[in-house]
Parts: structure tokens; C-alpha cells; sequence
């Protein structure tokens, strides 16, 4: 076994040039720019056409954004949007999308194999007889096994063959654009006139659209590429503003050239071939080359879908078998042998609008991913690509009102078939009962979440602070429950407890009295958290009893938070007490507010560093989670560490400088060498004296240490503003930097 993987030669991989800019660059300039391009001008008029450039270019752009933000936000696997859809919203929504995906993948491979022998049945020998759709079907047959052929032996013979290709666009182009020049111009058409499509502008703009959703062909390429994170969105984004610059340039020259009328041009077909110098001989070559170019990006996409589902274990698990070229061999055949089944529908008005339909459902749901990880914001939720929300959705929005008007009737049947793939994937739907209006809607969606929360393990990805805050008196300690709720961004649940230490009998008068009077003074400063008032008879046991019955199903506290103790003792007590709560898997924080900030000053958080017992990790994400807050958006992350001699700076300022980058939170870095005759103490007041906020860990004290440790903590915290210590114990430990979907 081992004799035949060495033997094995590697799997090839691509950058983004070949990879994902080529594909989908090829795709963009294709049939609609050669065939339809004079036709929608000689209709519209220019300025109304430029006007669909723009407002269809507008939903790829956002579209592409919102699938670079995905991207760059995990480790990309095979299956393009397949995969970025799937690891955002679940397997279920990526499954129902997953299979129309890889559908209309492969009826794009018939639809281009039709169109590319359209045009070269008027080259055929007239001896062969009169070109009938039956040799029209026989070529289409003919060309995709050779496409298919070259596909399933090699992905980079079939993307190295889009090299000549694209010179053969571009000489195209060049024609063009000398033949223009050398006709002549005259003053382009500011009006509509609707000569041959008297169904109106949005009619036009249908026809318009498919020529902007080949931007994906290089996102389904996602499985071979060296660096899928840079690759897709460098590629993608570029691809998609060489088609807008170029749309726009080549629409400016076919409406002001002199060699075409206007109502000339409003005919359908290859007009391009009476203005363009040497006519059919460069035209046609470029013609052949983007419809055959698309079609290679459609035989190389679908299969990589359908490798991804039976990964996933959404289809047979034989169709995610790969050749000694790493290729899915199998699945392409089969992607192959639909696309020749598909020649059967007769022609490519059979298959087209609702391929379009189709990708225009892809854009809805890959917008809706990129929106909703925004709102939901998951702290792993960091890309590089920052789109807001309302960016995304609007682009969901734009391509629901594009599905509806290219074809009504289309666009229900495929949100029918999303919905019944879905639904049957989930293969159960959530009962509602129905009782009080208000309150029995909110218990049945409350019991719904918990259930299906026992069904998921919290993974990394999800994780964010749950804290459960000894806090004593709220009214008195506000600042103390902000902190915790600036660190849950309002999202993850915060229990502020006050403890009263005493005997129930006595005091459960005062229990109920006690937690409105908590909700109250939470209300009154808007912090959103649960109020909870608890006796015990000793300090210690009764807040690790409380810690361990804390929550409800699944959803408990994952992060114990204290204020800083003023009481003789109380510090010592917090030690050991975290020295339990470690061993419940559950992290600890002790903070001392101390809010000192003058408007309009720098507002600076410093972490100091170790790279001891994860505490770093921990620390670095609450900094993180704290600067996602309005007030703290201005604030400027510093981590510092201090070594002993100049090449152990040099080796920590290195592993920083690896470490910064793949956590994807923007913070300095400053490695301090400590002067012998200076205190490590010293030497970290003198740095953060004037920061608003410093992260220390926090070590297990050994039994019997804690005062010791407690006056260590004392002597740290004096010297610093609002000072945070963390204990990091929790699931989450070790993952900041490995959070991958």
C-alpha cells in the first residue's frame, strides 16, 4: 500500500489565475455578449442598457462578496457553494440547494454543447444534406464526451485548455474594437424603442442576465485549489470587474460604430462579424472558445457537487471515489451521461431559463448565508471580507425580484423544489402548540430550541461566552454586569446572581422581593441578563453547588465571572474556588473595574501573553468580542509579552506574527526584553498604565498557596485601570486558532 502512494504522482493543484479567474472569466464572456449584446442596444438604446449592466453586475458584485466573506472565514473543501452553504446553514438547506446545484451544473453542459453546435452547424459541408435539429442533437452528443472525456482524465488539461481560449476572446475583442475604429462612429441611441422585443424592458433585461452568472464557475473549482481562501475571492472579484469594465466597453462601441444602424442592430444574431476587422475569422474563434469554455466550467463544477454530497453522505458514497489525479472520475461520467439524457429535451429554450432560475436560487441562498452569519455573529465568524448584513440580504432580496420577473411561474416550482428537498432532509417539522398569544408561542419555541440543542454538541465554531456572574448587588455593581454583557454581545445568556449566605428559612422572604428589585436595577440601565438570588450556608460549597446546577438541557454556563473582592479573605476563597470550577470544564474570570477614559482618548486593550495553558486564546476572543460593541469599536487590541533576552523576543515576535493572521482579530503585537534589574510587574505598569482594559491569565494556585497567589493578583492589579484575569478550562480551549467549519 505504501509502494503504490508513492507510486501515486500528487494531486494537482490550482492557483487563482488558472483556478478560479480563468473559469469564470470565460464563463462571464460568453454567449449573451456575442449573440445578444447588439440586440439589447438596438432595443434600449445605451443608456437604459448600461443601466441593466450596472443594476445585474450590482447583484453578481454583492453575490461575489458575500461568497468571498464565507470563504475566507473557513477551510474551503470541494464542493463551491455546495460546501460555503453547508457550513453556514447546515447540511439540510446546503443538501437542497446542493442537488438543484449540481443539476443545473449539468444542464449548463448541454445548454453550452447546444449553442456551440448551433453555431458550427453552418460550417458543416452542404453535402452532408440540410442541417435538420437531429444533427444539431448529434453534435451536442458529440461534444460533450469530449468535454466529459478530458474532464474526468484531467481537471488541468481541461483548465489549461481555457488559455487559448481566452486569447481567442480577446483577439475577438481587439477585432472589434478596430473594427469600430476603422468604420467610423456616429452618435449612439438615447431611447427606447423596443424594435424586436415589444414585450418591454424587463423582458430585455431577462434575456440580459445570464450573461453576469458564470462568476461561480471558479468557486466550484474550491476542492483543487492551492489556497481556497485567498484564491476565491481574489479570483471571483476580479473576474466579475474584467466583466463589468468589459461588458461596459464593448456595449460603448457597438452602439456609437457606424458600420451597423440602429435598427440593424436590434436584429438577433452574430452581428458582431459586420463590424469587427477580419469578420468571421476572428469572431467565430472567440465565440467557440467562451461557449466551450463555459461548458468546460460546468463538467468541471457539477461533478465537485456531487463529490461533496456523497461526502456528506447526501449521495451514494461511490460517487466521491477520485483517480490516481485526484479527479471524481466517477462522478463526472455520471454528470456526463445526464447532460447526454438532457440532449432529448429537444433544444437550448428547453433548458435555459430555468438553468438561470436555478443559479439565481444559488445567489438568494448564498447572500442569505453571508447575512445571517453577520446577524447571528458567532465569535468564530471573522472572515477577512467584512460585508454587512444588510448589504447581503439586499443582494437575496434583488435576485428574488429577478427570478420573478424572468419567469414567474420558474421561480415558484424551483422554490418549491428547494423547500421539498429541505423539508425532506430535515425529515421532521416542528409541531406548534398553541396557548397563551403571548407567552406559549415564546415556551413551544423555547422547548423546540433546547430539544434541538440536545441533538448538537456546541463545536468550537459556536462557542461563546455563556456566563453565570456572581455579582452581589446589581444596583451597585453595574459596571461589573455590562462587562459581561459587552463580552456575550448581548446574544449568549448572562445570570447575574446575588448570594446571600444564611439560612433559607430565614431568608426566603426576601428572595422574590430581592430578584425584582435585581430586575429593575437591570432594566433601568438596559443590561440584558437573568436575575437568580440564591442562600447557601457556606460561601464555597454553596457557589459550587450553584455553578454545577446552573442552565437548563444543554444550555448551561460555560464561564463563571466574579467581581473583584473587597472583603479580608474573599480573594483567597474566588482561587479555590476556580480550582473546582476548572474541573467542571468551565473557565473563570475575575475582573476589577476600575473605568477610567476621558472623551476622545485613545482607548487601548492590552493582553498579556504567555502562551501558557490556552489562557491566551481565551483572552485574545474576549478582547475580540469586547471591541465588537458601538462603544468599543475605536479601541485598538495590543498583546504584549515580556522575554528575558533578545532571541527569545525574536522567537516570540515570530509566533505572534504566525499566530495574529490566522485568528483573523486585528491586534499589535509588542515583545518587551525585561532589564535584569526590573520586575516582570514593573514592567507591565509602566506599558499598560494607561490602557482602558488589560487581559492577565490566571494559573492554579497549588492547595495552600492561595493567599500567597492573592497578594501576587493584588499587587498586579494596583497598577493597572479595569484589569481582567482569565482562567481558560472550558470546551473551548486550545480552538481560537483551528476554527474551522
Amino acid at each position: 500500500m505504501r509502494k503504490e502512494q508513492e507510486l501515486r504522482p500528487p494531486v494537482q493543484k490550482f492557483g487563482t489565475f488558472l483556478g478560479v479567474y480563468t473559469p469564470s472569466v470565460l464563463t462571464i464572456l460568453g454567449l449573451i455578449m456575442y449573440l445578444r449584446f447588439g440586440w439589447v442596444i438596438g432595443n434600449l438604446g445605451l443608456p437604459l442598457t448600461l443601466f441593466i449592466v450596472v443594476l445585474s453586475s450590482s447583484i453578481t458584485f454583492i453575490t461575489g462578496l458575500s461568497a468571498s466573506a464565507v470563504a475566507t472565514n473557513m477551510r474551503v473543501g470541494v464542493g463551491g457553494e455546495y460546501y460555503l452553504i453547508s457550513r453556514s446553514l447546515g447540511l439540510e438547506l446546503g443538501g437542497a440547494i446542493g442537488i438543484p446545484l449540481f443539476m443545473c451544473r449539468t444542464l449548463s453542459i448541454t445548454f453550452y454543447s447546444f449553442g456551440l453546435a448551433e453555431s458550427i452547424a453552418p460550417f458543416l459541408p452542404k453535402a452532408w444534406g440540410e442541417v435538420t435539429p437531429f444533427t444539431i442533437q448529434i453534435i451536442t452528443v458529440i461534444i460533450i464526451l469530449f468535454i466529459t472525456g478530458i474532464s474526468g482524465k484531467s481537471a488541468g488539461l481541461a483548465l489549461k485548455l481555457q488559455i487559448p481560449i481566452m486569447i481567442a476572446v480577446g483577439l475577438s475583442i481587439i477585432a472589434l474594437v478596430a473594427g469600430v475604429i476603422g468604420g467610423g462612429v456616429r452618435a449612439p441611441e438615447f431611447t427606447a424603442t423596443y424594435r424586436t422585443a415589444p414585450e418591454g424592458f424587463w423582458y430585455v433585461f431577462a434575456v440580459f442576465f445570464p450573461a453576469v452568472t458564470g462568476f461561480t464557475a471558479g468557486i466550484g473549482m474550491s476542492g483543487d485549489l492551492k489556497d481556497p481562501k485567498k484564491s476565491i475571492p481574489r479570483g471571483t472579484m476580479l473576474a466579475v470587474l474584467t466583466g463589468f469594465l468589459t461588458y461596459m466597453f464593448v456595449l460603448v462601441l457597438l452602439g456609437i460604430t457606424a458600420r451597423l444602424s440602429h435598427a440593424e442592430l436590434a436584429e438577433p444574431g452574430v452581428i458582431w462579424i459586420r463590424v469587427a476587422v477580419l469578420g468571421a475569422w476572428l469572431i467565430y474563434p472567440g465565440i467557440w472558445g467562451a461557449i466551450l469554455s463555459s461548458a468546460f466550467g460546468s463538467i468541471l463544477g457539477g461533478p465537485r457537487v456531487l463529490q461533496a454530497l456523497s461526502s456528506d453522505g447526501l449521495a451514494p458514497r461511490f460517487l466521491s471515489k477520485l483517480s490516481k489525479t485526484g479527479q471524481p472520475t466517477v462522478a463526472t461520467w455520471v454528470s456526463g451521461a445526464i447532460a447526454l439524457a438532457a440532449v432529448g429535451l429537444g433544444g437550448l429554450n428547453a433548458v435555459a431559463q430555468f438553468v438561470t432560475i436555478l443559479f439565481l436560487t444559488l445567489y438568494i441562498i448564498i447572500n442569505l448565508s453571508a447575512g445571517l452569519e453577520k446577524l447571528v455573529g458567532d465569535p468564530s465568524y471573522r472572515p477577512t471580507i467584512n460585508v454587512p448584513w444588510y448589504v447581503s440580504l439586499f443582494g437575496s432580496i434583488g435576485a428574488i425580484i429577478v427570478m420573478a420577473l424572468i419567469n414567474p411561474v420558474a421561480c415558484i416550482i424551483a422554490a418549491v423544489l428547494v423547500s421539498t428537498l429541505f423539508i425532506y432532509l430535515r425529515r421532521r417539522a416542528m409541531k406548534k402548540r398553541w396557548g397563551d398569544v403571548r407567552a406559549g408561542l415564546w415556551i413551544a419555541l423555547a422547548r423546540f430550541a433546547l430539544l434541538k440543542l440536545r441533538r448538537h454538541s456546541i463545536e468550537p465554531r459556536n462557542w461563546r461566552p455563556q456566563i453565570l456572574l456572581f455579582t452581589g448587588n446589581p444596583a451597585k455593581r453595574r459596571g461589573l454586569v455590562r462587562l459581561a454583557n459587552w463580552f456575550s454581545q448581548n446574544q449568549g445568556l448572562v445570570t447575574a446572581v446575588q448570594l446571600i449566605v444564611g439560612d433559607i428559612e430565614e431568608e426566603y422572604k426576601d428572595i422574590e422581593k430581592k430578584r425584582r428589585e435585581m430586575d429593575n436595577a437591570l432594566e433601568d440601565e438596559g443590561l440584558m441578563a437573568f436575575s437568580e438570588v440564591d442562600v447557601v450556608s457556606d460561601y464555597e460549597c454553596g457557589i459550587l453547588d450553584i455553578i454545577q446546577a446552573n442552565g437548563m438541557a444543554d444550555l448551561q454556563s460555560n464561564t463563571v465571572m466574579f467581581g473583584w473582592p473587597k472583603r479580608p479573605g474573599r480573594l483567597e476563597s474566588t482561587l479555590r474556588i476556580m480550582r473546582s470550577v476548572s474541573r467542571t470544564g468551565k473557565s473563570t474570570i475575575i475582573a476589577r473595574t476600575k473605568w477610567v477614559h476621558d472623551p476622545g482618548q485613545e482607548m487601548q486593550i492590552d493582553i498579556w501573553w504567555r502562551g501558557l495553558q490556552n489562557n491566551g486564546d481565551l483572552m485574545l476572543l474576549l478582547a475580540h468580542l469586547l471591541k465588537l460593541n458601538a462603544e468599543w469599536r475605536r479601541a485598538k487590541i495590543r498583546i504584549c509579552s515580556i522575554v528575558e533576552s533578545e532571541e527569545e523576543r525574536e522567537r516570540m515576535d515570530a509566533s505572534l506574527n504566525r499566530l495574529v493572521p490566522e485568528t483573523r482579530i486585528k491586534a499589535a503585537i509588542e515583545v518587551i526584553v525585561r532589564p535584569k534589574d526590573i520586575t516582570a510587574a514593573a514592567v507591565m505598569h509602566a506599558h499598560s498604565r494607561d490602557s482602558v482594559v488589560v487581559f492577565l491569565g490566571l494559573r492554579e494556585p497549588e492547595p495552600g498557596t492561595e493567599s500567597e497567589y492573592a497578594e501576587r493578583l493584588r499587587e498586579l492589579a494596583e497598577g493597572f485601570n479595569t484589569t481582567i484575569f482569565v482562567r481558560n478550562a472550558g470546551e473551548f480551549s486550545g480552538h481560537l486558532v483551528h476554527t474551522d467549519y
